[in-house]
C-alpha cells in the first residue's frame, strides 16, 4: 500500500511508522489520520508485526491536528463536527487499543493532538529538546482526547489545560509521567527501537494479554467511558463555537500560521 502522508518501514517484527509531512511539521491531516488507522489495522492482523514505533520526519513529532485544514473548510454544527472529531479521537486512541505494543519516539514538538498521540502510545521516549503541551484553549478549541488526567492526575491536567501550556520540557514531562525516558536528541529513535526489539523477543500472546490486563484495569476504573464523555463535551464546544476560534482561524487564513500564532500569543503577553 502506498502512503502520501506517512512512511512505513517494516524492520522484521518492528514496524517503524513515520509521520511524514515535514513541510507542515507533520500536522495530522484527515488523510494522515486515515493512513495511521490503516497501518494499525494491518499491524493488528499481521503475525509479522509485534511492535509499532511511531516518530516524526524532520524536526517535529507533530503539532497535532491540521488547523489549516479547518481554516480552509471549517466544520459547522454538530453534524459536521461529529465525524471530524470522531476520526481525530479514534485515530489517536488506536495506538492505545491496538493489541500490540506501541512506542512513541518523540523527536521534537508534540502538541495538542500530537501530545495526545504520544500519551496514547504504551511507551514514550523523548529527545532532550522535545517539548509537549495542550495549547487548545488559547485559540478557543477543546482537547479531543482527554488523556491528561489519566496520565498526570487531575491537578496537573487542569494546570496544563486551563493555561494552554505548550512548552513542557521533556524533563518536566518525565517528572509528571508523560514520558518514560529522556535521551539525547539523536538517540530517540534508537532507544525506542532498542525497547521494541527487546519486547519483540517475548511471546506475542504474553505481551498481548499483559497489555490487555493493564488497559482493562484502566477501563474498569472508567477510562473509556470518561474519554467518550469528554469527546461529547468537546463536540458541544466545537458545535457552539468560540469567538476566539473564529478569530484565530481568520488570522490563519489571512496571515498564515505565523500571523495566527502572533495573534494568539499577543493576547497572553500579560
Amino acid at each position: 500500500m502506498a502512503f502520501e502522508t506517512i512512511a512505513l518501514d517494516r524492520q522484521g517484527p518492528v514496524w517503524v511508522l513515520t509521520l511524514n509531512r515535514p513541510s507542515r511539521l507533520n500536522a495530522m491531516s484527515q488523510s494522515m489520520l486515515a493512513e495511521l488507522v490503516a497501518v494499525c489495522d494491518e499491524a493488528e492482523s499481521s503475525p509479522s508485526c509485534r511492535v509499532i514505533v511511531v516518530t516524526g520526519a524532520g524536526k517535529a513529532f507533530t503539532p497535532g491536528f491540521d488547523l489549516q485544514d479547518q481554516a480552509a473548510q471549517t466544520p459547522k454544527g454538530r453534524d459536521e463536527w461529529g465525524p471530524v472529531l470522531r476520526r481525530d479521537f479514534d485515530s489517536v486512541m488506536r495506538f492505545w487499543t491496538l493489541s500490540k505494543p506501541t512506542i512513541a519516539a518523540v523527536n521534537g514538538p508534540a502538541l495538542a493532538g500530537g501530545c495526545e498521540l504520544a500519551m496514547a502510545c504504551d511507551i514514550t521516549i523523548a529527545a532532550e529538546s522535545a517539548f509537549f503541551g495542550e495549547p487548545e484553549v488559547k485559540f478557543g478549541a477543546g482537547i479531543v482526547v482527554m488523556l491528561l488526567p489519566w496520565i498526570v492526575g487531575p491537578k496537573k491536567a487542569k494546570e496544563i489545560s486551563f493555561l494552554g501550556k505548550d512548552t513542557l520540557s521533556s524533563q518536566e514531562a518525565l517528572s509528571i509521567g508523560m514520558v518514560n525516558e529522556v535521551v539525547p536528541d539523536d538517540q530517540a529513535l534508537n532507544v525506542a527501537m532498542a525497547y521494541a526489539r527487546r519486547i519483540a523477543v517475548v511471546d506475542p500472546m504474553v505481551i498481548r494479554r499483559t497489555k490487555a490486563q493493564i488497559n482493562e484495569t484502566m477501563d474498569i476504573a472508567g477510562m473509556s467511558r470518561a474519554l467518550e464523555r469528554s469527546l461529547e463535551i468537546d463536540l458541544d464546544l466545537e458545535a457552539e463555537g468560540s469567538p476566539d476560534k473564529k478569530a484565530f482561524l481568520e488570522a490563519l487564513r489571512t496571515g498564515g500560521l505565523k500571523g495566527a500564532l502572533a495573534w494568539r500569543d499577543e493576547r497572553f503577553s500579560i
